[in-house]
């Protein structure tokens, strides 16, 4: 059975985008419901080939509908599991903190300074999204802050393979595009340490004793 699901595994993770582009047409009559479902589904089995699905929905839907599909399913299926991690992995949390003492700096650092890591994760295409979700669900990060880190994030990385999936050639072939991306990187980036700084406050340091 297990070596059944291994194989299964390994069949997904070497999907082209003609398969998917195969699979979105046979079932093109539930119109883009398909092309959310796939980015949905990617972020609760982590197996499944992101990039590959990205390129085809931008293949399939065009530029800015593909883009569009894509960056709900991401992240509506990404903000799932990290809820799932927070109702749920609260004693999961406690119970790691415990038995292995400086993830609890870890988590504090997430908690206070985890807006602009998150966005730079989620907005590079081999980062283990999933992993990142389920860290982020068993801390304390706010949860206003990680969804505005996740969907500017997956925004962006969604524009760029979509940009790239569509039109390689045009894209190497035009530097206004590529300069558009980089800069739309730094503004994002920027923006995130601006929200640190607005809505997240160094701890407070202990007060020192005073000798009597």
């Amino acid at each position: 059975m297990e070596r059944h699901i291994l194989s299964w595994i390994e069949w997904f993770k070497q999907l082209s985008v003609e398969d998917v582009l195969s699979l979105l047409d046979y079932i093109s009559a539930y119109g883009p419901l398909p092309g959310i479902a796939l980015t949905f589904i990617e972020a609760l089995l982590p197996f499944l080939p992101l990039v590959v699905i990205l390129v085809a929905n931008a293949n399939a839907y065009g530029m800015w509908q593909g883009f569009l599909l894509s960056w709900i399913g991401t992240t509506v299926g990404a903000l799932v599991v990290f809820l799932f991690f927070r109702l749920l992995g609260r004693r999961f949390s406690a119970a790691l903190q415990r038995r292995y003492p400086k993830t609890k700096a870890m988590f504090h650092w997430l908690q206070h300074r985890g807006f602009t890591p998150l966005l730079i994760a989620y907005s590079l295409p081999f980062t283990p999204s999933a992993l990142v979700n389920a860290i982020s669900g068993i801390s304390r990060i706010p949860i206003p802050t990680y969804v505005i880190a996740l969907a500017l994030g997956k925004g962006l990385l969604v524009l760029v393979i979509t940009f790239l999936g569509q039109d390689l050639v045009s894209l190497i072939h035009s530097p206004g595009k590529i300069a558009l991306i980089i800069i739309v990187f730094f503004l994002l980036w920027w923006l995130g340490k601006k929200w640190e700084a607005r809505y997240h406050r160094e701890p407070d340091k202990p007060e020192e004793h005073l000798p009597s």
